[in-house]
């Protein structure tokens, strides 16, 4: 079982960036999806959840009208879109899956500043 974050980089103020994690080694179509992160300093908050087929789609009030979660069950791949993105998001981003235990992947880093 994989999951492959990649996307993450420096962004100015305002700006937007695409987050993809590529999994393998389950049935990803049946398992709802997680985007955490982790800020230097602060515990681990869970971002953006989406369901099985993309019917039920929550995100934390800190990126609710600014982040997009969207899977693509044929390519096993989890996104999360960020738009009019803030100092305040710069954190490492994690993707994970609970199989009846968690599985994360490498992290990816997100920056921004300007």
């Amino acid at each position: 079982v994989q999951l492959v974050e990649s996307g993450g980089g420096l962004v100015q103020p305002g700006g937007s960036l695409r987050l993809s994690c590529a999994a393998s080694g389950f049935t990803f179509m049946t398992y709802a999806m997680n985007w955490h992160r982790q800020a230097p300093g602060k515990g681990c908050e869970l971002v953006a959840t989406i369901s099985r087929f993309g019917s039920i789609r929550d995100y934390a009030d800190s990126v609710k009208g600014r982040f997009t979660i969207s899977r693509d069950n044929a390519k096993n791949t989890v996104y999360l879109q960020m738009n009019s993105l803030k100092p305040e998001d710069t954190a490492v981003y994690y993707c994970n899956v609970r199989l009846g235990y968690d599985v994360w992947g490498q992290g990816t880093q997100v920056t921004v500043s300007s």
